[in-house]
């Protein structure tokens, strides 16, 4: 083997973050390339009640080689087919952000062409009748994709909720079955290399001292490694996310947990549900500008569906990134890289992803610049589209009876949001541009259901009569319907086979 290899890779900090870097490095790199030791303290809790995802996980646990049904049973999880976002655009108002597709493309037209020309003369119905997800999910339906040609139910996309620290805990022991070591307790110290400034080792609070070649940093948004030891610097977005708080509490279930995350827009921010087996998360986000936390608390109490299961938990946080996410041999991974609200269940995919570019510029102990910088820069994008995506969610309202809601409505957005919106406004299109995280059903979604409006389509929509536009809409539309009254109810599927012991 190369002598410049990485020997060992430590991680600080467990939780989510740590032990998925830690499975999939142990899984990719096997014992006989370097070894894996991850420092964690028990006494460092975690906020998580109920985490939410998107489909992208799917993949990340089938590279483990991860069983759904046990997955699923063992986080006491649930299925999601997509997103509900409530008064939103205004009170009173609701659509859903699905995952899949809607309708199927016509003569290599995206559908939506057709359907925004029937829909701007009031010959369609809404968009959501053409989605799989978004029809099936308030219904409470879910099964797997079935092996049924030329139909819709071959093709569902879909994401889980689950305990967080479930996950977590399941990981360890992949982990740990792989060879990753595990020490408990809490750093005391982190030295820095003389020549160069890179972390050479952490001592522990009972003196150990541990070395490594590459460093991974998991420890949260206090970044022991990247920020505190390194002092690398963040940018701060509040001006484009203007949330800093969260109160988060578990409650009972009340009825049938339904396959999809709720988010319900209040006066300084918005709360989420989300629906696990034997309990249902929740959680409110807000800005302490326009909200006392004391107001923050008895709001989200206020709107449970069912009786707190603990007292709520208080987070802090300022939306932003590191200045750099990889700084000499030092990597932050999860919320030491950086905080975007969960607005859109993206934490787990971000920590997904940088794993995934980990492993794809894996360095040597040589450190090579170009590598880091790539790491830097594509992580920069993924951030920056994503910081985008949301912020279409606030800036695209019709809410005027807050502060807060104002400030969203009239604030500066970036040149890379500003032309979505315009070329959608002005053709219809919704372009995917590179290595876009959110596909154009997403854009779409959420620009319609905020109600922003596309003033025409595409001009080759107009090949085909109108009559059978209609005709082949119909079509879709019924298939769908049918397609959604033969799925089973996701009881009986979690019953039948991933259900919680």
């Amino acid at each position: 083997m190369n002598d410049n290899r990485i020997r060992k890779v430590v991680i600080v900090g467990g939780g989510t973050a740590g032990w998925m870097t830690a499975a999939a490095l142990s899984k990719v790199l096997g014992e006989q390339y370097c070894n894996i030791q991850l420092i964690e303290s028990e006494e460092i809790g975690s906020v998580g009640v109920g985490e939410a995802t998107i489909p992208q996980l799917r993949l990340f646990n089938s590279i483990l080689g991860v069983d759904e049904n046990e997955f699923v049973r063992r986080t006491n999880g649930t299925f999601k087919l997509g997103i509900e976002f409530v008064d939103w655009k205004k009170k009173g108002h609701r659509y859903m952000h699905p995952f899949g597709t809607y309708g199927t493309n016509i003569d290599a037209i995206q559908f939506h062409h057709y359907w925004l020309k029937l829909f701007n003369e009031g010959k369609a119905p809404d968009l959501e009748s053409f989605s799989l997800a978004a029809m099936a999910a308030p219904q409470g339906r879910f099964m797997r994709p079935a092996k049924i040609s030329n139909s819709p139910l071959s093709e569902i996309a879909y994401a889980f909720h689950f305990d967080a620290g479930l996950y977590g805990a399941y990981l360890r022991e992949l982990a740990e079955q792989r060879g990753v070591v595990r020490t408990e307790g809490k750093i005391h110290e982190v030295t820095l290399r003389g020549s160069d400034g890179f972390i050479e080792s952490v001592t522990m609070e009972d003196g150990e001292k541990i070395e490594g070649d590459l460093f991974i940093d998991c420890s949260g948004f206090r970044g022991l490694l990247i920020e505190q030891a390194l002092n690398t610097g963040y940018v701060d977005w509040s001006h484009y996310l203007p949330c800093d708080s969260a109160v988060a509490v578990a409650s009972e279930s009340e009825g049938e947990p339904l396959p999809f995350t709720r988010s319900t827009a209040q006066a300084a921010g918005w709360q989420w549900r989300i629906p696990l087996q034997s309990r249902t998360g929740n959680g409110h986000v807000y800005s302490r500008r326009h909200m006392s936390d004391d107001e923050a608390i008895s709001l989200l109490l206020d709107n449970l569906d069912g009786a707190p299961l603990g007292e709520p938990r208080q987070l802090r946080f300022k939306t932003g990134h590191r200045r750099k996410f990889w700084n000499k041999n030092c990597i932050a991974i999860g919320l030491s890289s950086g905080f975007m609200e969960p607005l859109e269940s993206t934490s787990i995919h971000l920590i997904q992803s940088s794993i995934a570019k980990l492993m794809t510029l894996f360095p040597s102990r040589e450190f090579n610049q170009s590598d880091i910088d790539l790491y830097n820069k594509q992580s920069l994008a993924d951030f920056e589209q994503i910081r985008d995506f949301l912020v279409l969610h606030y800036k695209a309202t019709k809410r005027d009876d807050s502060d807060f809601w104002n400030y969203c409505r009239q604030m500066e957005i970036s040149e890379f949001l500003t032309n979505k919106i315009e070329l959608y406004q002005s053709t219809g299109r919704v372009f995917r541009e590179g290595g876009e995280l959110f596909n154009e059903t997403s854009w779409l979604a959420v620009m319609h259901g905020q109600g922003i409006r596309a003033g025409s389509y595409h001009p080759l929509v107009d090949v085909l009569p109108e009559n059978e536009i209609r005709s082949r809409l119909m079509n879709i539309h019924e298939v769908i319907e049918q397609s959604v009254a033969s799925m089973p109810s996701q009881r009986r599927f979690i019953d039948d086979h991933c259900k919680s012991v």
